[in-house]
């Protein structure tokens, strides 16, 4: 019987290694998985790599775990936004190291490391400093830039509702890097905060087949639809 509910988060989270590359979920707080994120904290790993959409706000969540000292390098699109004290802070120290990858390209990236598409030319960014030692061609008439897929060896997803198969559904903007994240990587795994039966869900909203997911912790914040 296929059941990818853990009873905990650390056993959600058992096997991550030093140095891994961790995508996060989220656009900013929304649909980020903190409790996993804490969980991170708590299960010790270090020398990460985070892939997020951007860097943190205040001293929760993903700040956090930058400021436990446990993030090596973080790739991202908004590193400075409001609240982004700690990546400031670490970052003018030299305790961090920053790529900086427009949203659009951030999430094709991804979604080419879950599709096996090893690389791809995208216009955006040609001319910048974003491109400095990068390929470039012209196709079309269009000058492009040859950016590379980004796979995680871990995913951590915030979903709305999972079954016992990993199958997941995602509400509103909660959605955001969350699905593309869940193909992306190794191991994927996803707080739930809906555990529902099997066969409960229209395949029709089934956003993340099961397939793409490992591990499945309920994490219930409420609904505020009731």
């Amino acid at each position: 019987m296929i059941d990818k509910i853990v009873g905990s988060v650390a056993s959600a989270l058992e096997g991550i290694a030093d140095g891994a590359t961790v995508l996060v979920g989220g656009f900013g707080a929304v649909g980020q998985p903190d409790v996993l994120i804490e969980g991170l904290i708590e299960q010790g790993a270090r020398d990460l790599t985070i892939v997020a959409n951007n860097a943190g706000a205040g001293r929760v969540g993903l700040a956090k775990l930058l400021d436990a000292g446990r993030v090596r390098k973080i790739i991202c699109s908004f590193p400075r936004s409001a609240g982004s004290v700690v990546f400031e802070e670490l970052f003018k120290a030299g305790r961090l190291e920053l790529e900086i990858v427009p949203q659009g390209t951030l999430a094709e990236r991804i979604r080419a490391a879950g599709a096996g598409v090893g690389a791809f030319y995208t216009p955006t960014s040609y001319g910048t400093k974003l491109s400095d030692k990068k390929e470039t061609r012209e196709i079309g008439g269009r000058h492009q830039v040859l950016e590379y897929a980004l796979p995680g060896d871990v995913a951590l997803v915030e979903a709305w509702e999972a079954d016992r198969w990993g199958n997941c559904t995602f509400r509103k903007s909660g959605r955001n890097f969350n699905p593309v994240m869940a193909t992306a990587a190794a191991l994927t795994v996803v707080q739930a905060q809906h555990i529902v039966p099997l066969g409960s869900l229209d395949p029709e909203v089934i956003v993340t087949p099961g397939i793409f997911v490992n591990r499945v912790v309920h994490v219930p914040y409420g609904d505020p639809r009731g």
